[in-house]
């Protein structure tokens, strides 16, 4: 096995060490070699099919890590996901090289949560609409939703649901929550009325997505879900694009049946300017940055880069997938 100190590192996340340059020093201090990903957005399989070859470690942000950007590394020994999320790696063709996947769980949990907690409170008051009229001399009167009251609807009630139900609870708003494995014994303690999903989108006032990409939960908000939803309710997801069919959430944006969406993350990232979404004055578009805080960044950096070390000194990774 070739040492630690021989190795070569690639990290394509982008802000990696940005607001803890320790994590950098670090790193290109235990191997021979880091190369950075400096185009600012995720790789695609054809770019990473040119950088890879020989590459021991890889900390990978939201890249297409497919089996043909896998099979060109045949040094790769761990790709350790700066975040959650690994719908983007394709497992079955790391398992078959040897290459051990990790991620970073609960590093960006409070830092999604309040993203979701921001774009929640933007959707219900046109605060970015008052801000750009009363920046040009006006001085607008604009009527808002207050939270007093009202239902908030938690689909997925993991580790990000949680630090949201958390941070609602100064709202003096009720929260009901659908998970397929529900912490009943949180759900209590923090007064979350635990429901089946049909209940929660005929009562919720906001549906909030806190749920992974599986092939049960893809394209989950489609029509049908939409249909289900009560009257005039708001969809924020701080989740992955993926569980949401656009074309049927346009629609119903478009009729009123939702009165308004707050998405950062869509099926395609960047969605690019002539996603129709994005003309809609009622959706909130952010890109894709609830893990991009301080805390966050420097959490999962902190995780990935630990994982990726133990598993080129011939360890034990802490968070193998």
């Amino acid at each position: 096995m070739k040492p630690v100190s021989d190795c070569h590192v690639l990290v394509t996340a982008t802000s990696y060490g940005r607001s803890d340059p320790r994590l950098k020093l670090e790193l290109e201090t235990a191997v021979s070699r880091v190369t950075y990903n400096t185009s600012g957005k995720p790789l695609t399989s054809a770019q990473l099919q040119e950088l890879l070859p020989d590459v021991d470690g890889f900390i990978a942000g939201l890249d297409e890590i497919d089996a043909a950007a896998i099979m060109a590394a045949p040094q790769l020994r761990v790709i350790a996901r700066y975040g959650v999320g690994i719908n983007n790696v394709d497992l079955a063709a790391a398992r078959a090289q040897g290459v051990v996947v990790t991620n970073t769980p609960g590093a960006n949990s409070a830092s999604v949560a309040e993203l979701t907690i921001a774009l929640l409170l933007n959707l219900l008051r046109p605060i970015q609409q008052a801000a750009s009229e009363t920046r040009l001399g006006s001085w607008p009167r604009l009527n808002g939703v207050s939270l007093v009251g009202k239902t908030v609807g938690l689909v997925g009630l993991g580790a990000i649901g949680k630090e949201v139900a958390r941070r609602l609870a100064g709202f003096d708003c009720a929260i009901v929550a659908y998970d397929v494995a529900a912490d009943t014994d949180f759900a209590r303690r923090h007064a979350i009325t635990l429901v089946a999903l049909d209940d929660l989108l005929a009562v919720a006032d906001v549906v909030s997505l806190h749920l992974p990409v599986l092939p049960e939960t893809r394209h989950m908000v489609n029509a049908a879900f939409l249909r289900r939803m009560k009257p005039g309710a708001y969809l924020i997801n701080t989740s992955r694009g993926e569980l949401i069919d656009e074309a049927a959430l346009l629609a119903a944006l478009i009729d009123g049946r939702v009165a308004g969406a707050a998405l950062d993350a869509f099926q395609q990232e960047p969605p690019g300017a002539n996603n129709p979404l994005l003309a809609l004055p009622q959706v909130i578009p952010t890109p894709h940055m609830g893990a991009h805080s301080d805390g966050a960044t420097n959490a999962m950096g902190r995780m990935a880069l630990a994982d990726c070390l133990a598993i080129l000194r011939g360890e034990t990774a802490k968070y193998p997938v």
